[in-house]
């Protein structure tokens, strides 16, 4: 996902000199401690220690990866680490074949639901005992996202959900329920002439909101079972989103299709993430963004995310290499003005605590901010990974008629209670 604007918004937004004072790597005499919660982390090393090169791997679209490409370049002209940047298309496949072989990053950057099962099963490196960056400094949801089993495996730096976006130039003002959606989404679609009510691409992260929203949900981990796909109100959730919204999408569900109807200017609406506010504004459309409007008899509660850059097995290849990493990361996460220009650019949603009030962020970043406020957190418990995959495919056979959504629901749970057995 991802997308946004140009790299030099950060040009000269991070004004940190070369000292020899440690900051990644603990203290001076190795033993670590906690650093101030309300300052930036200077992009700095320790003298004695080998500056050493990290690689860091994320995937993102071409304008946010522009614009961390000038991040990576601005922290090696200013430190003497060096970090080695790489974007990849599919992360999770190159993250779980690497690593596993004793390859790859140093740190990557994904959000928080992969913590528990990518810890368990040995992909992650404890740092909590080196870093020089208090736990403090987040808000408590971003600091708990990052912790598993009393280690720290990352540092976080945006919050993130899918909320309503809307083209001003075709809509005065943001509905706040969907009734009032629906009816300037009947206005707009023409598909006899490319024109569309609505750019919402179905996978089950983006559907959350609705199939959450009349007291369904996916997985809680607190409960017996667990699984709540077939639930009568998760499944009332999805029959939602085909009676409601997919009469007034293109065809194609992907994303890719989904989001260009907004961004060519043929839909009023999208529902999407921060990442794709770059893309669209690229595109010329005036974007707002409101919070999730209100169906009737519900509220919708969609996922949210904790953006991290997530401490890789590979920093305990090499000290020098570790190092460099940490050093990154710290920096990243505590430069005020450099978060504070991803908000404005990109949409990103401040964790840091000095950023978090709503009076401090850009319009556009208030409406992801409140959508943040009506979701839930991704389950960080490792089972949460098995079960995107079979709910997906579940669904796309109910949106194609091939069975009931309670029917595919059913299935879908057999099939994760199969792949955790």
């Amino acid at each position: 996902m991802g997308g946004l604007a140009a790299a030099a918004a950060l040009s000269g937004c991070v004004g940190v000199e070369e000292q020899s004072t440690p900051t990644s790597s603990g203290n001076s005499d190795g033993s670590g401690g906690s650093g101030d919660s309300g300052g930036d982390t200077e992009a700095t090393t320790e003298p004695s220690v080998d500056p050493g090169t990290a690689a860091a791997w994320y995937a993102r679209s071409s304008a946010e990866g522009e614009t961390l490409e000038s991040v990576i370049e601005d922290f090696n002209s200013l430190s003497r680490h060096t970090l080695k940047g790489s974007d990849l298309s599919d992360l999770a496949k190159k993250t779980q074949s690497a690593i596993p072989a004793k390859q790859g990053p140093q740190i990557f950057e994904w959000a928080h639901d992969w913590v528990g099962d990518y810890y368990q099963r040995g992909f992650l490196s404890d740092q909590s005992g080196k870093l020089s960056v208090s736990m403090d400094t987040f808000t408590d949801a971003a600091a708990e996202a990052v912790q598993f089993d009393g280690a720290t495996v990352g540092l976080p730096f945006a919050a993130e959900t899918v909320s309503l976006l809307y083209n001003k130039e075709l809509v005065d003002s943001p509905p706040k329920t969907v009734g009032e959606m629906v009816d300037v989404m009947e206005r707009h679609h023409d598909p006899a002439n490319g024109k569309y009510g609505l750019g919402y691409p179905l996978n089950p992260y983006f559907m959350s909101a609705w199939a959450q929203a009349f007291g369904g949900y996916y997985f809680d981990p607190s409960k017996d079972d667990m699984l709540g796909l077939a639930n009568a109100p998760t499944v009332e959730g999805f029959n939602y989103i085909i009676d409601t919204f997919v009469p007034y999408m293109p065809k194609d569900t992907k994303y890719g299709p989904q989001a260009a109807a907004f961004s060519e200017g043929n839909a009023p609406f999208t529902i999407n993430g921060p990442w794709y506010l770059g893309t669209a504004r690229e595109k010329g459309i005036d974007v707002g963004v409101a919070e999730l409007p209100t169906p009737d008899g519900g509220s919708p509660r969609p996922y949210t995310g904790i953006s991290l850059w997530y401490f890789a097995k590979g920093m305990e290849r090499s000290e020098s290499a570790a190092a460099a990493g940490r050093s990154f990361a710290e920096w990243y996460v505590t430069n005020k003005e450099q978060l504070m220009a991803n908000a404005e650019t990109h949409g990103f949603i401040p964790v840091h605590t000095g950023l978090t009030g709503d009076a401090d962020l850009p319009p556009a970043v208030r409406g992801f901010s409140q959508a943040v406020k009506q979701g839930v957190p991704m389950p960080t418990h490792p089972k949460m990974n098995q079960v995107w995959g079979p709910l997906g495919t579940a669904f796309g056979k109910a949106l194609n008629s091939k069975q009931s959504v309670k029917d595919a629901m059913v299935q879908a749970e057999k099939d994760i209670r199969s792949n955790w057995k």
